[in-house]
């Protein structure tokens, strides 16, 4: 029986979980799930329009300062560097909880009204604040599982995607369909998770959490396969069934129930190592002392006729100044030195990651990969309404799009990582397959092939969490993990600066144009916006996005030429020798005396030299070790 010593080994058990590295990653599945607020934003945004009064131009530009805070994330970068992750963690609750109950008092009118730059700024404090939430649970887990970074990046990118169709959940049982009560959900619901894991988010020693298996991941996967396909179920039936309060409870526990069932993976893991512990203690191996005696060699006094006369050593009487000083290098010299990377998978500083070629290569593919996705999302409603499609349909566009990004974001965690164990298959050349895939997606909605949004929205939704998952293994992989929170970072910059030229100045441009064509000049009618209507809306906006993805795929080639010795290589030999070498330290600490000679080995020492005399010294020389 598992608790057959009673109490004692079920408290043993429970301090052994909330200890462990598998249970830190569990914590960061519910911080993840939790952080989601940036994808519902469409849910209160009319009530931002209709309670603070304002108009279409205002509240887009108020999703832009969302977007910019949720994707810069510099400072958490930095302040993850130098602090433990509890700090950063408690400081990402802290801004989530300030930003968004002040708009949650807002749009209640609990305050004043407050003005336009304090909202933007308000946005973009919430938005930021899960980039300090995310860097620190998910750096730490990376750092936690450095041979196995692509399947855990893979998982936790997963649950954001997953995250707002579980705060949808989760607001429909709790609140019903007050949309204004949500926004106080979003407030203190992720707060208290940050707090409550706030001490089991942490960096662990390899010695400490010996890792021999990637069972329990495909475990997690399994189960985060199962809520995807739970929330897409309950997506579509809600969309052709009016569900009651009741109904939304019920579907909100099992949610949670799924949410919650990786805690029995931890468990299972770590009462198979506790078990383990107690079967060596019970039936301890054999001990065999093995003493290396070394040779002793008679030294022979000296040959007096070999012994060399000594002379005083000759000391030149002057010494000149060009050589004894060494040359001053130049402060390009020196800046030279400093910028100059090391080997691929070591680490880089910052600078020198910031200003290497390789950086930039992936920083153009990102700007035109991601900056194309994620135009396609930010304009699926407009696309299906320019295209005739119904409200429904378009509600459902956006359920695929977020249910097809979480498999996107899984899929480039585990299979990049299999082929490149297997066949050294380089992540880079993944990115560019998926980059060439999302182009199918981007030519479907330009074209406008009847029904095909469908297709369109998985194939968009997929790319686009593909992406990520993908460009924060490379950067793991050649800038090594020393400045991995500020780097990681860094990466998502490219994400609104691509979403700004695509989807701004060309998308949002062009469709402007259709628009005034189409009526004759004008954009607006009795104070409402005019619709596009037609394919030509968004035709040749897609037809651009299409060639900037292609040219991205072609930069992203550039990083495969240059990486591909890299990737032929072992690129976590470095991880398995520090974590065998921490692992040997740590049984070198335990019962094994072999062949080493120190402070304690010289009484046993002693009985062996006398064993040569007598055999019954052996015997005691033995009972002592």
């Amino acid at each position: 029986m598992v608790f057959a010593g009673g109490n004692g080994d079920a408290f043993r058990l429970a301090v052994q979980v909330a200890r462990s590295r598998w249970f830190m990653f569990f914590a960061s599945f519910l911080i993840m799930a939790a952080s989601g607020a940036t994808y519902i934003f469409g849910i209160y945004s009319s009530d931002l329009k209709t309670s603070l009064g304002y108009d279409q131009s205002t509240l887009n530009t108020l999703s832009f300062f969302k977007d910019l805070g949720a994707n810069v994330g510099i400072l958490s970068g930095l302040i993850n560097g130098v602090a433990p992750p509890w700090v950063v963690l408690s400081i990402g609750a802290g801004m989530n909880l300030f930003s968004y109950l002040m708009i949650y008092l807002a749009i209640t009118g609990r305050i004043a009204r407050p003005a336009v730059w304090q909202m933007y700024l308000y946005i973009c404090i919430g938005a930021n604040s899960q980039s300090f939430v995310n860097t620190s649970s998910l750096v730490t887990s990376v750092k936690n599982f450095p041979e196995s970074r692509g399947v855990v990046l893979g998982l936790l990118k997963g649950f954001v995607g997953l995250s707002g169709a579980i705060f949808n959940q989760l607001y429909f049982a709790i609140y019903g369909d007050d949309s204004k009560s949500l926004v106080l959900h979003m407030a203190w619901l992720p707060a208290a998770i940050s707090i409550v894991f706030v001490h089991t988010i942490r960096i662990m020693e390899a010695a400490s959490v010996p890792y021999k298996t990637s069972k329990p991941f495909y475990c997690f996967l399994y189960i985060s396969i199962a809520l995807a396909t739970l929330l897409m179920v309950l997506i579509v039936v809600e969309r052709l069934v009016s569900f009651s309060r009741s109904e939304y409870v019920i579907a909100a526990a099992i949610v949670l129930l799924l949410l919650f069932l990786p805690l029995a993976v931890v468990i299972k893991e770590e009462l198979k190592i506790l078990r383990q512990k107690k079967q060596a203690l019970e039936n301890p191996p054999p001990l065999s002392l093995t003493v290396e005696q070394p040779a002793i060699t008679e030294l022979q006094p000296p040959d007096p006729k070999q012994v060399p006369a000594t002379t005083p050593p000759i000391i030149p009487t002057t010494l000149t100044t060009a050589t004894t000083s060494p040359k001053k290098k130049s402060a390009l010299s020196r800046l030279i030195d400093t910028l100059k990377p090391p080997e691929r998978g070591e680490d880089y500083s910052i600078l020198q990651a910031l200003v290497s070629i390789d950086m930039v290569v992936l920083f153009l593919a990102t700007i035109c990969g991601v900056g194309g996705t994620l135009t396609a999302i930010d304009n699926m409603g407009q696309i299906g309404q320019s295209l005739g499609y119904s409200k429904r349909n378009i509600s459902t566009f956006v359920s695929l799009i977020s249910i097809w990004n979480y498999a996107g974001r899984v899929t480039a965690g585990f299979v990049p990582e299999i082929v490149l164990a297997k066949y050294k298959f380089p992540r880079p050349l993944a990115l560019t397959l998926v980059l060439l895939l999302s182009c199918g997606g981007h030519l479907l909605i330009a074209f406008g092939v009847s029904q095909s949004l469908y297709v369109a929205s998985v194939i968009v939704g997929f790319c686009f969490g593909a992406q990520w998952t993908l460009l924060f293994a490379i950067i793991s992989e050649i800038f090594g993990l020393k400045y991995y929170s500020t780097l990681y970072n860094f990466g998502g910059v490219a994400s609104p600066i691509g979403s700004y030229i695509l989807n701004v100045r060309i998308a949002g441009h062009l469709y402007d144009r259709e628009t005034a064509k189409q009526s004759n000049g004008l954009l607006r009618a009795n104070g409402k916006d005019l619709t596009c209507i037609g394919v030509e809306c968004y035709k040749l906006s897609f037809i651009i996005i299409t060639a900037a993805t292609v040219l991205g795929a072609l930069v992203s080639l550039i990083l495969v030429w240059r990486t591909r010795n890299f990737y032929k290589g072992d690129i976590y030999a470095r991880y398995r020798a520090a974590a065998a070498e921490a692992e040997n330290g740590a049984a070198m600490g335990t019962v094994s005396v072999a062949g080493t000679v120190g402070e304690e080995d010289k009484p046993i020492s002693s009985e062996v030299a006398a064993a040569n005399r007598d055999d019954n010294a052996v015997g005691r020389g033995n009972g002592v070790a």
